[in-house]
């Protein structure tokens, strides 16, 4: 995001770029503006170059006139007149009545604060424009699944406003603070927009692709938390259970990962298929676990 500020009390002449939202490119002029301090300038410019014509005829105060040119030529440069103007000003020998005031990158009108007529001071910031090509999209990150997330890990963007299509980009930063209310940290993520469907103030989904591995994994609702351990129901012959603590790491979706306390092809009790009859039972089953 750039602010486009004048540094010269002045009035403002041909408004080019008339809207919010309107497209501009580096360079392209958004507005005139005409200041008498500007043509004074100008005059004291036009001015040096004469008294250089002159001294260079005399010969031996030739590096007097240099020197005028080149201090009146930084003065011109302070006000951010264009070196097109410049070279007109040494071809012609007059002064330009407007400055065009141009657009330092290519972008988006995102503020406009002036009309033709309008009256400018100096420090006064007329434009704002807001480069689109690349956009920041902030993830919300469950503290459980921060371990899986690094500086350049590839993530997906999808949004219902363009539904089947996905955008692209890598993770750019993680806040270094938590949100203590909803345990999560902000994650940056770098998108490419060329075609500018990404619009600030979006919602979506993000998906960052992590690195592939294999786990053992089982439905979430399988898992019964005491509080103090996680416990399975493990089935075995004879329409029989045991209960089974275990250890659990990532949860993605509606499945979580095992890390110890099952072995690949054991069976567990989902809540779908399995009903305890007491909270006596299930408590006494927990207890035995611990020899309470």
């Amino acid at each position: 995001v750039r602010k486009v500020n004048v540094k010269v009390q002045g009035y403002v002449e041909n408004v080019d770029a008339d809207f919010v939202g309107k497209p501009v490119t580096r360079g392209q002029t958004l507005f005139s503006i005409y200041s008498p301090e500007i043509i004074a300038v100008q005059n004291e410019y036009l001015l040096a170059l004469k008294t250089k014509k002159s001294l260079s005829a005399g010969g031996s105060l030739a590096g007097t006139g240099d020197d005028m040119v080149a201090a009146a030529l930084e003065h011109i440069a302070h006000w951010d007149i264009p070196q097109s103007i410049i070279r007109q000003l040494e071809r012609t020998g007059e002064p330009v009545r407007t400055i065009p005031v141009v657009s330092p990158i290519s972008g988006i009108v995102t503020a406009k604060t002036v009309v033709e007529g309008a009256s400018l001071n100096a420090g006064d910031t007329p434009y704002e424009i807001t480069d689109l090509s690349s956009v920041w999209v902030l993830a919300d990150v469950y503290e459980s699944e921060l371990a899986r997330v690094r500086r350049g890990t590839p993530a997906e963007l999808k949004l219902k406003a363009f539904p089947g299509q996905t955008f692209r980009g890598k993770v750019m930063f993680l806040d270094p603070l938590m949100d203590p209310k909803t345990r999560t940290v902000k994650v940056r993520i770098e998108v490419p927009n060329p075609d500018g469907d990404l619009r600030p103030e979006m919602f979506g989904e993000v998906q960052i692709l992590s690195e592939e591995r294999q786990s053992l994994r089982i439905p979430f609702d399988a898992v019964v938390d005491s509080g103090e351990r996680q416990v399975v129901f493990v089935a075995l012959e004879g329409g029989k259970f045991e209960p089974r603590e275990v250890r659990t790491g990532v949860r993605s979706g509606e499945q979580i990962e095992v890390i110890s306390g099952l072995k690949s092809g054991e069976k567990v009790v989902t809540r779908a298929n399995f009903l305890v009859d007491s909270e006596s039972r299930l408590r006494s089953a927990l207890a035995s676990m611990g020899g309470n």
